[in-house]
């Protein structure tokens, strides 16, 4: 993959998945990403998988392998006054400073924009928090199920009306929430070639919530009221709906201009009476759309989707399967682009791991080294900012670095 971000430095303070998730992307694009963890404990989601919120990984914790690789690793004690002086020695080096800490955190470690700014004043520094760097709650911490699942309105709309809201997948609205920081990183980093001035990032998982639930939030304030839920019995277009097939699997219908496809859609499924009983100047009626779902459900039901699948490819419609993550593994336009990239891990062999979403010249992500342990790349980064030997042993001797 093309190195567009090739020679930049950027240090990262953070931990669990939102923040260091942009640090993976960028790392990804040819960022040089030192990630800094406390020599004892690490990154805490080293110790997901030992709590049993990895399941069945056999000793293999893929969010850390997802979300570290090709970055180094130091441990140092940033609460340490020697392990601060030399984040501040490696600051003189960087681009960016990127960081989960929260604003009393840093303020304590003295890790502050201004602190370090004094130091690089070309330091781009970048935060991700919860709820936003300004208002009553920005000194809280947040996680993407609190502060972009519940807070941002996901749950409410995709849970049934009535029942308990559905919990979201894991570091759902931190991958998506990574990427805006990632990009906003690159932004600042052009902004700075441009004019010499550099910028700080925020990037807040409700923030980005509020982007992804734009039409929702934007209908209700036009309404005066929440847009209602969706029913695929009472699709208000029979062509972007879902129906479920011979062999229990679901197929999605996503064709968005009824007037182009409904013709060739209805040669695709071998129903072309349909287009004498439903005619699209009819479904002006809403009882004729959901007459038409009705005998839709009835006629996939006929066939498997891998069939459905194979008439549909050959006319003109938009659709897709409703496939499980192990299905996803083996979807031929996954394979074809390289979204999931072949990972060797040293003790467990031969891995896989999801490709950052941009791609440069079409080439998908490569794995230049797979996520470190903590502290494993301390040495050389220290050698690499002018400490000897001797005084990294009396480091390591007196616990600031790992």
């Amino acid at each position: 993959m093309l190195k567009v971000l090739d020679g930049v430095r950027l240090i990262e303070a953070a931990e669990w998945f939102f923040v260091p998730g942009a640090g993976t992307v960028l790392a990804d694009w040819g960022v040089d990403v030192v990630k800094i963890e406390h020599p004892t404990r690490g990154d805490p989601l080293r110790g997901l998988i030992s709590s049993g919120m990895v399941p069945g990984a056999s000793g293999l914790n893929f969010f850390i392998e997802n979300g570290s690789r090709n970055k180094r690793s130091i441990g140092l004690d940033l609460a340490a006054e020697r392990g601060r002086e030399i984040l501040y020695k490696m600051v003189e080096k960087a681009d960016v400073f990127l960081t989960s800490f929260l604003p009393a955190a840093r303020r304590r470690l003295k890790i502050d924009v201004d602190d370090l700014r004094k130091i690089n004043p070309k330091l781009i520094y970048a935060k991700g928090s919860g709820q936003g760097p300004k208002g009553p709650e920005a000194e809280r911490g947040g996680f993407d199920a609190g502060s972009f699942w519940s807070r941002g309105g996901v749950a409410h709309m995709l849970s049934e009306p009535g029942k308990a809201p559905i919990m979201q997948r894991a570091a759902f609205g931190d991958t998506i929430g990574a990427t805006f920081i990632a990009g906003g990183i690159a932004a600042a980093l052009y902004h700075r070639e441009k004019t010499g001035q550099a910028t700080t990032v925020d990037v807040s998982l409700l923030g980005t919530a509020c982007w992804l639930m734009a039409p929702d939030i934007l209908g209700a304030i036009v309404l005066g009221r929440d847009l209602p839920h969706s029913d695929r019995s009472r699709a208000p277009n029979p062509l972007m709906n879902t129906y479920l097939c011979q062999d229990g699997k679901w197929l999605m219908l996503m064709m968005l201009t009824p007037m182009r496809h409904w013709d060739e859609f209805c040669k695709a499924i071998e129903r072309e009476d349909l287009l004498q009983e439903y005619p699209l100047m009819k479904w002006i009626d809403e009882q004729v759309r959901f007459q038409l779902v009705d005998v839709l459900n009835k006629h996939f039901a006929t066939r498997s989707r891998l069939e459905w699948m194979d008439r549909l490819l050959k006319y003109d419609t938009i659709h897709a399967p409703v496939q499980t993550p192990t299905e996803i593994r083996n979807d031929p336009q996954v394979l074809a682009n390289g979204y999931l990239v072949d990972y060797t891990h040293p003790q467990h062999g031969p891995f896989k791991v999801a490709s950052s979403p941009v791609q440069f010249n079409a080439e998908p992500t490569d794995v230049r080294r797979v996520a470190p342990e903590v502290g494993q790349d301390t040495e050389d980064i220290l050698l690499d900012h002018g400490l000897s030997w001797e005084e990294i042993a009396k480091l390591k001797e007196g616990g600031v670095i790992a």
